[in-house]
């Protein structure tokens, strides 16, 4: 017998094109910085090399979390997800510790960059090759629900606004002949990256504190429920849905006429679940079956 649910997808393609991105403007970005001695091109290249472990660390987890379910995983893997993600955000800030000390000490003692218009060539060639990858990961991200993707392509879109700081500071520096302007800008490019890794962390404990899904995701549940209700006959309540990761887990009480057989509630509700799924198709579906009539069929709002 075939299931309704669909096995989880195999992301992992999507992880090793971050890789590759990682890598390539690692080169770039730390070629710039060596030939041009810009700290901000040095933080620049610091994230980059972040950018890599991360994508890494994704690909193992990606591996992990399409893991069928097992007798010690009986939920499946999916919330691995979110220790790629966590671990994401840390490294968001590591890279972040690094460009502020970085600034600092260049705003101690400002040092003019050299050969800046090779420099700045390199890096918008290396800051394209991520924002592309970036995108590409956040459209698969959104469309599998993937904590992972998400995460990397906010990291790689962080990148590419850290880039566009660092590319305005130096030619601040090229036009003023000013240095300190260069590590002014690295310094708030590296704030900027201490807030994203913050929002990285915050969403992936929520999603390991089985946080409930966005308006739309409930929407398209209670939509199916609505069009099944009917006064005194048909009802549904304690609804509960939590996310894990790409899945979503929806617990529901079915409330049906008493005098229906077994075989008539089974059936309804068997429907029902396929009607959920069939409008999301990372949805498990856990269902109670109640009579409606009866007062202890209530008592559970209690708990909800």
């Amino acid at each position: 017998m075939t299931s309704r649910y669909a096995p989880p997808k195999d992301l992992s393609a999507y992880a090793w094109l971050s890789i590759g991105a990682a890598l390539v403007t690692i080169g770039m970005k730390a070629f710039a910085a060596w030939l041009t001695g810009s700290v901000g091109l040095l933080s620049d290249a610091a994230e980059s090399v972040v950018n890599l472990v991360a994508a890494v660390v994704a690909l193992i987890v990606l591996k992990i979390a399409i893991k069928p379910a097992d007798e010690d995983h009986q939920f499946g893997h999916s919330k691995a997800e979110y220790f790629s993600a966590i671990t994401e955000g840390v490294m968001i800030f590591a890279a972040a510790a690094f460009i502020v000390v970085s600034s600092v000490e260049r705003i101690i003692t400002p040092v003019m960059p050299e050969q800046l218009g090779v420099g700045l060539a390199i890096s918008v060639a290396a800051s394209a090759v991520n924002g592309v990858v970036a995108w590409v990961l956040h459209r698969r991200g959104r469309a599998e629900r993937s904590a992972t993707l998400l995460a990397d392509s906010k990291h790689l879109a962080t990148d590419v606004v850290t880039s566009v700081a660092v590319l305005l500071g130096v030619t601040l520096v090229a036009v003023t002949k000013m240095p300190v302007l260069d590590a002014v800008v690295a310094l708030g490019a590296g704030l900027n990256i201490m807030w994203s890794g913050y929002k990285v962390i915050k969403e992936s404990i929520d999603g390991l504190m089985d946080v409930a899904p966005g308006a739309e995701a409930l929407e398209a549940i209670n939509e199916v429920l609505d069009r099944h209700r009917r006064d005194g006959v048909i009802d549904f309540h304690a609804v509960r849905v939590r996310e894990a990761g790409s899945r979503r887990f929806a617990h529901i009480h079915v409330l049906v006429p008493g005098r229906w057989s077994v075989k008539q509630g089974h059936d309804f509700t068997e429907e029902l679940i396929d009607e959920l799924v069939a409008v999301d198709a990372n949805l498990r579906v856990s269902a109670h079956l109640e009579p409606i009539e009866d007062p202890r069929s209530y008592e559970d709002l209690e708990d909800v």
